[in-house]
């Protein structure tokens, strides 16, 4: 269905003019796929049926939605919805990489749902509504990341594909042990794909992989391994030679150097911890889940990496 919209497209560009650009079949049909990725998402839950579609389209614009906002604590009231949705992504072919991607995150809503009974009580006064608590230092979230994390077993699809990303990571001169930030962002499973567009075993936005040289017509190399992993590895190196500091080079990964640095600037700090609180949610808990992942994997703290000999 992608492709017959792609060539519907393609028909309707031509049709209005658009051959008198300068522009090759290949560069147009890859702007009709950029299209595509932003288009067709709701496209692929027609595959559920209509009771079920509707509830799914409403819980990931939500969830998404929630994911942007600052506020972490807020995630835990999704968790129920976030289990009873899984399954029918799973149900079905077309929306199965929706699925790989939201099962990577569903501890974010057991995390938060921590978050909360760890926090101080709530104290409202006599006739009105408590305020929100605020959202937990960097530290709190490390520690309840790390203990979470300190027994979890290490998923079988890791196993065939560890050693190659490493050693393109190597390659590229990206701490090796920062290859188990695949397991974070797709559970090593390289069809997930994210409802804003991000795909593969690293999570690459389309824009983001056009920067870095990764094709994506006729073949998205997001979800094929070494270009993903290559694509990765150098925007990592790239963010770190930026900020200088690993917590934050993932911070930007995540959310955008440009979010990253607006907040450095504007609270005039230096780390992550200085800004984890104003990050997007998503970051606060991005961050110290990938930092607990490469530590239960590999025994190694984000301060303590270094990058491989030449």
């Amino acid at each position: 269905m992608k492709y017959r919209c792609l060539l519907a497209l393609l028909v309707t560009l031509t049709a209005s003019g658009q051959q008198e650009l300068d522009l090759d079949v290949g560069q147009l049909l890859e702007s009709a796929q950029d299209w595509a990725e932003e288009n067709l998402d709701e496209s692929l839950l027609r595959a559920l049926p209509e009771v079920d579609r509707d509830q799914v389209e409403k819980f990931l614009r939500q969830f998404q939605a929630q994911l942007q906002q600052d506020y972490v604590l807020d995630l835990a009231g999704l968790k129920e919805t976030a289990q009873f949705v899984l399954p029918l992504l799973d149900a079905h072919p077309d929306t199965q990489p929706y699925a790989a991607w939201l099962r990577t995150r569903l501890d974010y809503f057991e995390i938060a749902e921590e978050l909360r009974r760890q926090g101080p009580p709530l104290k409202p006064k006599p006739g009105q509504t408590p305020k929100p608590a605020g959202n937990p230092s960097a530290a709190v979230e490390r520690k309840v990341w790390e203990q979470k994390l300190s027994r979890r077993d290490r998923p079988a699809a890791a196993n065939p594909l560890v050693p190659k990303l490493k050693s393109i990571f190597a390659a590229e001169r990206v701490p090796e042990p920062l290859v188990w930030l695949a397991e974070v962002e797709s559970g090593f499973n390289s069809r997930a794909r994210s409802p804003a567009g991000a795909g593969g075993l690293f999570q690459l936005m389309p824009g983001t992989a056009k920067e870095l040289g990764l094709r994506r017509w006729p073949f998205d190399q997001r979800y094929q391994l070494e270009p993903s992993a290559q694509g990765a590895a150098r925007y990592l190196n790239r963010l770190h030679t930026q900020f200088g500091d690993w917590r934050l080079a993932l911070a930007a990964y995540n959310a955008g150097p440009g979010k990253v640095q607006e907040l450095l600037d504007r609270k005039g700090a230096r780390s992550f911890d200085g800004i984890a609180m104003a990050l997007p949610a998503e970051t606060q808990l991005f961050v110290p889940k990938v930092e607990g992942t490469i530590l239960r994997r590999e025994g190694v703290s984000l301060a303590k990496m270094q990058p491989p000999k030449k």
